[in-house]
Order: structure tokens, then C-alpha cells, then sequence
């Protein structure tokens, strides 16, 4: 499948890296001399901005100016010889260009054409430019993150553009399992805001069906107790006991029988009206040991239980290391470049993170004369006038 990559920044290019890593081939259009936003961002390794490189690798750089009528054109001619488009410009920008999904399936009848936006194509602020801490406000989520007595607080990553990239990518494969039997593409269209909402499932259902409004609560779960963070002697570690066998479970780790017997703890509900007594219990118990000690008696009996871990942590764990999920790749610039690995695992026909995030432009010569037979002199003729 090819893949004709508009985008920039995260949600989109989030979305074609993941079809990338599963064997799409994937030409990333870039602006001349300026490409993606986030390759001035910094920090920077080697020149190369480490933003831009966690996200853009197995891909190709072609830049195409599209204010251009021959850019316009040369898209065209790669549309006509690709699956899919895809592009999270504001709505309403490639109509304006003439490069709209009903402008370019008369191209190409079998195109899937994926517009990613803030908003969505609809309703009355379909209009509004969607960035990922607007969605994360407008959602709902930053109202139910963070602690009772502080502010709202944003997910520590861009999580609105990464649940719509991986909702775009979705959308991109079911499009094209439809295509094998009706022979014809379609536009999918993903909604930062829709793709939010989604999330809020049982804290919207808490809403829905009861009309209570959904507040911050800092670690704790509204229909679970014990399961948020605790502080052993020298660490936190979160602590999930989402039933009453692993409550008896989790008391006989704690050496503390005694609880399972108390009728203020005995089943999932009394455990939840009684949190405010239970948790400053539980923290007593787990402050007279270590954070290891207590995980490998969680673990022991079966209760699950994790140690916080710093994002380096999580950078270097073996665990991590031993699943492929931390990878590197040889950059003309950046040298040996480690990257985050393929989390979906297709045992029979498994994905792969095989080549580095390209430099500028690096593709422009190879795919326009590979793609659309265009010779030497014409792709400097198209340098020379700024097209590509």
C-alpha cells in the first residue's frame, strides 16, 4: 500500500508511522526548505530535532510546494498511483487547494482520503483550529485529571493527537478491508474531539446514568478501592485490587487477615464507601517496607501491583529491551538512533521499524523519478522553480 502522508506534527504522522511500521510504503510531503513543524522544535541530536525523529521514522521525505499549480499537479499524478491520502490540515484548506477528497477520488476512484481536524468536518465549531491541549480541555479530561484541591491537569503526553493518530490508522485499514469487496475507497474522517470523548467511557456512563458530574480525584478510581498509588518506605508504588479474591489475596501479603474479616472491607462496594478510612490504613501497612519487597509479595499471591517508573527507567528497561520495543537505527546525522519499537505483534507478518526518520527532501529525486518518470533535468528543472 502506498501512502501519501500530508501531515505534521503528531496525530498524522503518529497514524502513518504505524502503517509505515506495518510494511506501507509511505512518501511524506513536505514543505521546501521549512517540511514538518516539529523539525525546528527542540531539543536537537545532530541537527535533527528528537521530536520530529520519535515519530516519522519508515518513511520518505518528498518536498512539494501545493500553492504551486505544477506541485498541485505532481500530487495529483502520485495520488492517481497511491491507496491513501492522508492529511490534518484545518477543515476546509486542501478544498481550497482543489485537493479535497471529492477532487481526488475523480483522480483516483479507489483512494482512501483520511482528513484528521480538531473539530471534525461538522457541527457548529467544526471551524476551530484543534491543537492537543485545546482537545484535552474541550473533552472533558483535563476536568477529571488532577488532584480534588488542585487545578485541571493535561495527560504528561500528547495524548488527544496520539488517540487520533491511532484512530486515524484505524479508520485507513477498515477503509481498505471495505475497498477488497466494494472496489471503491471512501473518506474517513477523525475528530480529535470525537476520538476524546470516546475515552470518557464509564465516566460518561457514571453521568449518563446516574446525572453525578465526573470530578478530580487525583489517583483514585471511582468504582475501585483499594486501586490508586501508595508510598511504601522508599518509593510509590500503585497497588490494583479490583475484586474480593484478590482483596483476601492482597491482606494475606500484607500479613493482615484481619481486614478480609472487617465488614467495612468485605466486598467491592463496602471497600468504595469506605475509602477514606481504608486508604490511610493501607498506607500504614505498606510504609513499614520497601517498594521491592512489597512487589514481589504482590506478586507472589497474584495481585497486580507496579513500582512508578521514570520515563529513563522505562527508556531502559530489559523487560522493554528483551520484547524488541526499544530500537535503534542508523541516521546520517543523528547516529545510531534509538526509537520505541512496534507495540502491535503480528506473529505470522510482523511489523518492523527498519529505517530512520528521513532527512528533508532526501526522497524527492528517487520517488519522483521511481513514481512518476520524471528524469534528472526535470527534477532540476522543479528545484530551480521552487515546486519541489
Amino acid at each position: 500500500m502506498r501512502v501519501l502522508d500530508l501531515t505534521r506534527v503528531l496525530a498524522g504522522p503518529f497514524c502513518s508511522m504505524i502503517l509505515g511500521d506495518m510494511g506501507a510504503e509511505v512518501i511524506k510531503i513536505e514543505e521546501p526548505g521549512k517540511g514538518d513543524d516539529t523539525r525546528s522544535w527542540p531539543p536537537f541530536v545532530g541537527g535533527e530535532a528528537t521530536y520530529f525523529l520519535a515519530v516519522n521514522r519508515n518513511k520518505q521525505s518528498v518536498t512539494l510546494n501545493l500553492k504551486a499549480p505544477q506541485g498541485r499537479e505532481l500530487l495529483k499524478r502520485l495520488v492517481k498511483k497511491s491507496d491513501v491520502v492522508l492529511e490534518n490540515f484545518r477543515t476546509g484548506t486542501m478544498e481550497r487547494l482543489g485537493l479535497g477528497y471529492a477532487a481526488l477520488r475523480k483522480v483516483n476512484p479507489r483512494l482512501v482520503y483520511c482528513a484528521i481536524s480538531g473539530f471534525g468536518e461538522s457541527g457548529p465549531e467544526a471551524a476551530r483550529a484543534g491543537y492537543d491541549l485545546i482537545v484535552q480541555a474541550e473533552s472533558g479530561l483535563m476536568d477529571i485529571t488532577g488532584f480534588e484541591d488542585g487545578p485541571p491537569v493535561k495527560v504528561g503526553t500528547s495524548i488527544a493527537d496520539l488517540v487520533a493518530g491511532m484512530s486515524a490508522a484505524h479508520g485507513i485499514t477498515l477503509a481498505l478491508l471495505a475497498r477488497t469487496r466494494t472496489k471503491k475507497g471512501q473518506k474517513v474522517e477523525i475528530s480529535m474531539l470525537d476520538a476524546m470523548a470516546a475515552l470518557l467511557t464509564y465516566q460518561a456512563g457514571i453521568y449518563f446514568g446516574t446525572g453525578a458530574k465526573p470530578s478530580r480525584r487525583g489517583n483514585k478510581h471511582p468504582s475501585i478501592v483499594p486501586y490508586e498509588v501508595f508510598k511504601a518506605s522508599d518509593a510509590y508504588l500503585t497497588l490494583g485490587v479490583a475484586n474480593n479474591s484478590l482483596w483476601e489475596r492482597c491482606c494475606a501479603a500484607m500479613e493482615r487477615p484481619d481486614l478480609v474479616k472487617d465488614p467495612r472491607f468485605a466486598r467491592e462496594a463496602d471497600r468504595v464507601q469506605h475509602r477514606d478510612t481504608l486508604v490511610p490504613l493501607l498506607n500504614d501497612v505498606l510504609g513499614g517496607r520497601s517498594a521491592d519487597e512489597w512487589l514481589k509479595r504482590f506478586e507472589a499471591v497474584g495481585v497486580p501491583a507496579g513500582r512508578i517508573r521514570t520515563v529513563a527507567e522505562v527508556c531502559e528497561s530489559e523487560h522493554l529491551k528483551a520484547r524488541g520495543m526499544i530500537v535503534s537505527l542508523p541516521h546520517p546525522k543523528a547516529g545510531p538512533l534509538r526509537v520505541l519499537g512496534v507495540p502491535i505483534r503480528l506473529h505470522a507478518t510482523p511489523g518492523k521499524a527498519s529505517a530512520a526518520p528521513p532527512l528533508l527532501g532526501e526522497h524527492t529525486a528517487r520517488v519522483l523519478r521511481t513514481v512518476l518518470g520524471v528524469g534528472k533535468s526535470g527534477v532540476a528543472r522543479l528545484r530551480k522553480t521552487g515546486v519541489v
